[in-house]
C-alpha cells in the first residue's frame, strides 16, 4: 500500500477511535530537548528525580522503539467548562480537570493499542509501541512536529480550535509514513494571563515553569511534607491546578469532552475534603481505583485536604483534624500536616489537641508539633 494512503487510513481509523486530532511526525531528536536538559539543571524539575535518571532517553524516541522511523500523535479533548471559585468558607476543594473522571492513561492506551493492532493487520511485520504519559517521550515537542499545535507561554500544547484541555499519546512506529507539517506559529501574541495569574508565581518567564512553586508539583508529585510557604498557598486545589488554562483565551470557546469514561464524578469535581480527613486506607484504595488520583496516593491526597481546611481556619475541621492526631493515623506525614492545621486554626481546643501530642514518638510529627504550637494565632475559627 503506498504511504500516502496508508497514512490517510490511519489516520481515519485514529478519528473513528474517538481522537480529536492526529499528525505524524518524524522519528528525529526533539527539538525542546536542550531546554529540557536546561530546566533540569536549573533545578526546576523540584523532587522530580525520574526526569533526570530519564534524560539521556529523551534524547530521541530510538530509546523507546530501537528502529522507529514515525511518531503518530494524538490528542483527546477531555472535561468541561466550568472553574467556579470555592469560598473560603466552605469545606470542598478543588481536583483538576483531568482527573475528576476515569483514569486517562487506560484509556488512550486502549485506543492507541487498537491503532496499532489496525496498523499490523493494514501492514503486516510492522514494530510499534503506544505511549500514554508512560514513557520518557517529549511528547509536546512531538505533538508541534506533527502539526497538533504549538507550546504556550504555560508551557502547554495549544490547538487554536480545541485549546489545551487534551490528553496527548504517541504510536512509535518503524514504518515510514508521511509527514505532517510542523506548527511554527506562536498565537499567544503579547497575552500573559496564564503567567500574571498563576497563584503561586510559578513561571519565571514565558515558556518557562518553575515546578518548586507550582501547586500541580506540590499536590501531586511531591513526596512528604510540605514547607509552610507552600502549606498556605494551595488555595483551593488538593490535587493539581487548572488556573493557567482556565484563563487562557483559546480554552474559551474551545469544545468539551466526549469521552463518557473521562466525565467529571460528583465526588471529584468538588470534594468534600471533612470527608476525605475521615477516609481509612481501605475505602480510600477502594475509591481511587481507576482513576488518576492514586499518583497521590492516600498520604498525599488526605495531607493537601488538611492543609486547605487548616489554611481555612475551619472551626469545623478541627475534629477530624484532632482525630488523625488522636487515633494515631498509620501515615506520619497525615499526622504532621493535621498538627500544621490545626496550628493555622489557632483556637484553644486545636492547641489543645496539639499539647496532647508534644511528646510523640514519631520525630517528623513530633516536630510538626511543636512547629505548630509555636505558630499558633489564637482567635475564633471561620
Amino acid at each position: 500500500m503506498a504511504r500516502h494512503e496508508l497514512t490517510n487510513r490511519l489516520k481515519s481509523e485514529a478519528a473513528r477511535l474517538g481522537f480529536d486530532a492526529v499528525g505524524i511526525a518524524p522519528a528525529v531528536a526533539p527539538p525542546g530537548y536542550p531546554n529540557f536538559l536546561k530546566w533540569l539543571q536549573a533545578g526546576q524539575a523540584a523532587g522530580m528525580e525520574y526526569m533526570s535518571r530519564n534524560q539521556a532517553a529523551r534524547a530521541h524516541p530510538s530509546s523507546i522503539l530501537e528502529d522507529v522511523r514515525s511518531v503518530v500523535m494524538v490528542s483527546l479533548v477531555y472535561g468541561r467548562r466550568g472553574s467556579e471559585k470555592i469560598p473560603a468558607t466552605s469545606t470542598l476543594g478543588k481536583v483538576a480537570r483531568y482527573a475528576r473522571g476515569g483514569d486517562y492513561h487506560l484509556l488512550m492506551w486502549r485506543k492507541l493499542e487498537a491503532l496499532l493492532e489496525w496498523l499490523r493487520a493494514e501492514s503486516p511485520g510492522v514494530a510499534g509501541r503506544a505511549i500514554a504519559d508512560t514513557a520518557p517521550l517529549l511528547e509536546r515537542d512531538f505533538a508541534r512536529l506533527a502539526g497538533l499545535g504549538w507550546i504556550g507561554k504555560n508551557t502547554m500544547l495549544i490547538d487554536r480550535t480545541l485549546g489545551s484541555f487534551t490528553f496527548l499519546g504517541a504510536l512509535l512506529v518503524d514504518n515510514e509514513l508521511e509527514y505532517d507539517a510542523p506548527h511554527d506559529a506562536d498565537h499567544c501574541g503579547s497575552c500573559t494571563l496564564c503567567l500574571d495569574l498563576c497563584p503561586t508565581q510559578a513561571f519565571t518567564g514565558p515558556y518557562q515553569l518553575d515546578a518548586r512553586r507550582c501547586i500541580s508539583y506540590w499536590t501531586i508529585e511531591h513526596r512528604g511534607l510540605l514547607g509552610d510557604p507552600e502549606a498556605s498557598e494551595l488555595g483551593e486545589w488538593v490535587f493539581g491546578c487548572d488556573v493557567c488554562q482556565d484563563v487562557c483565551p483559546w480554552n474559551r470557546k474551545a469544545p468539551e469532552g466526549r469521552e463518557s469514561e473521562l466525565n467529571a464524578r460528583p465526588e471529584w469535581t468538588n470534594p468534600d475534603l471533612i470527608e476525605w480527613l475521615s477516609r481509612d486506607s481501605s475505602q480510600w484504595r477502594t475509591v481511587l481505583k481507576g482513576t488518576a488520583l492514586r499518583r497521590a496516593k492516600r498520604s498525599g491526597l488526605v495531607r493537601n485536604a488538611a492543609l486547605v481546611l487548616g489554611a481555612r481556619r475551619l472551626a469545623e475541621a478541627l475534629q477530624p483534624l484532632a482525630a488523625l492526631l488522636d487515633d494515631q493515623d498509620e501515615d506520619p506525614v497525615v499526622r504532621a500536616s493535621a498538627a500544621w492545621a490545626l496550628g493555622q486554626i489557632g483556637t484553644e481546643p486545636a492547641q489543645a489537641a496539639l499539647y496532647r501530642h508534644r511528646d510523640d514518638r514519631d520525630s517528623l510529627v513530633h516536630d510538626a508539633v511543636a512547629r505548630a504550637q509555636g505558630a499558633a494565632k489564637p482567635g475564633a475559627p471561620k
